[in-house]
């Protein structure tokens, strides 16, 4: 019973619609402009870094949030629930007739339930190339850096579960690709 509430409550966190909301208060909605996307990226690209950084901070709380419910009911197992639950709500949210985002800062920030240590070599990772280079690279090293980092603290069997919550950023990406190859646009 643990690990459904925590699905729930994960689903539920994950549906708030963070980026619409900032989106809106700057007079923009983010599904209409740039990649259509209800993200953290997105707001980015159309809003700058300062007006974007609630919504960073915003998609990352969902994944913490989600990952710590999933701990209190459920333990080890109950955490990657939560996670992958927050992160489903945030592709399908319930609160934004189910068009959401790519779920990429709602997993980083459920990262730091799933393993703090490792999340946070990837955290300080991704602000010195972002630093010494440029943010898209710094962002996609701390992120996809994450399981070989974790492999370092954690038993394998929990970095395959992390691949498996990665794979859901994998799916919302191909999902996107295909409805844009289906209307003509190019891939």
């Amino acid at each position: 019973m643990g690990l459904v509430l925590a699905a729930i409550i994960g689903y539920l966190v994950g549906s708030l619609p963070v980026a619409l909301a900032v989106g809106r208060a700057h007079g923009v909605d983010l599904r209409t402009v740039g990649d259509r996307n209800p993200g953290a990226w997105n707001a980015m690209e159309q809003l700058g870094g300062g007006a974007a950084a609630p919504v960073f901070i915003g998609d990352g709380l969902k994944g913490i949030l989600g990952g710590l419910a999933g701990l209190a009911l459920g333990g080890v197992p109950g955490v990657y629930v939560g996670v992958a639950a927050a992160m489903v709500g945030h592709a399908l949210p319930m609160f934004a007739g189910f068009r959401g985002g790519k779920s990429v800062m709602t997993f980083a920030g459920g990262a730091f339930v799933l393993a703090p240590l490792a999340a946070l070599g990837c955290l300080v990772a991704c602000v010195a190339l972002s630093a010494l280079r440029d943010f898209r690279l710094g962002a996609r090293v701390g992120v996809f850096g994450f399981p070989l980092a974790q492999i370092l603290v954690d038993p394998v069997e929990e970095v395959a579960a992390t691949g498996a919550l990665m794979s859901l950023i994998g799916l919302r990406y191909l999902t996107d690709r295909l409805k844009k190859a289906k209307k003509g646009s190019p891939i």
